[in-house]
């Protein structure tokens, strides 16, 4: 039996990570309005929680050490800044509009990724990082549409989950994907805790749907993007939510009829040709 090569086991998992963060975002929309972020971040993670505990009874608790409980520290503090911001912006802007903007979190992170975690850039990715930044241009076009309130806040949520991957991919090389994400849950749920007592609003039943599939999505999202970036290096690995884009259209058209705009399609083509090239790139030199 031929094993998978660790480029092909990473595009894998991202695409699992892509899924996951598509149906996230239709979960957030539907109870925007009803809950602040900080609730739902609270009770996503209260029962990521839950749902983690039979692995780990199963895999052992050995694997959940504090050796590096700064590193997991400096990583949720940055990442739920980030989702809160996230979820202010799915709120105020279409869905597309969002994942493009998101798709500077990339460039953030690859930038961040060569600064402190010493990876190297090469052609396939050079390229897959200029077209993924043509193609941002061409969807958010600044100076020709209006830069709203929205807009700001998520391309500040876009340093933050750029950030946040670094960080990720820092402590995969010190601990595992499920160590990750428990330790998400764990410290989530309490500075949601904190958060959400200031803004709680009473439960209603038509919530838990919603509810239950944001905490699993959000630990199936989490848990792909950590195991695709402990198998491949976090500047190959981030220009590929690139592909989010995509997705999330058909998504908003299907769910909330936002229309498909010309300039949104041909930027998602840019960015899919900067992607199909640096995968194409990184299995050639793994062939060689």
């Amino acid at each position: 039996m031929i094993s998978a090569s660790p480029t092909t086991k990473a595009i894998a998992w991202m695409m699992g990570a892509l899924t996951s963060f598509a149906v996230m975002t239709v979960s957030v929309r539907e109870l925007t309005g009803e809950m602040h972020a900080f609730q739902m971040l609270f009770i996503r993670s209260a029962i990521g929680i839950l749902i983690l505990l039979p692995f780990l009874q199963r895999g052992g608790w050995g694997q959940i050490r504090l050796t590096y409980l700064a590193g997991h520290g400096l990583r949720n503090v940055i990442h739920f800044t980030g989702q809160v911001l996230w979820i202010f912006g799915i709120g105020l802007l279409p869905l597309a509009t969002v994942s493009a903007l998101e798709f500077t979190s990339p460039l953030w992170g690859g930038l961040l990724a060569v600064l402190f975690l010493g990876e190297k850039m090469n052609r396939g990715r050079w390229t897959a990082f200029g077209l993924g930044f043509l193609g941002v241009l061409v969807i958010v076009r600044p100076g020709f549409i209006e830069v709203s309130e929205g807009i700001l806040i998520m391309l500040a949520c876009a340093f933050f989950f750029g950030a946040t991957g670094v960080a990720t991919k820092w402590l995969t090389r010190r601990e595992s994907a499920l160590a990750i994400v428990f330790m998400m849950v764990v410290m989530q749920t309490v500075f949601g805790a904190v958060a959400s007592s200031f803004v709680w609003a009473p439960l209603a039943w038509h919530q838990a749907p919603w509810l239950i599939l944001l905490a699993v999505t959000g630990l199936t999202a989490h848990y792909s993007l950590t195991r695709a970036l402990a198998a491949a290096d976090a500047t190959f690995i981030m220009p590929m939510e690139f592909l989010r884009l995509p997705i999330v259209a058909v998504v908003g058209f299907l769910l909330y009829q936002e229309a498909f705009e010309a300039m949104t399609l041909l930027g998602a083509a840019i960015i899919f040709s900067g992607n199909y090239a640096s995968i194409r790139h990184e299995t050639r030199t793994v062939v060689r």
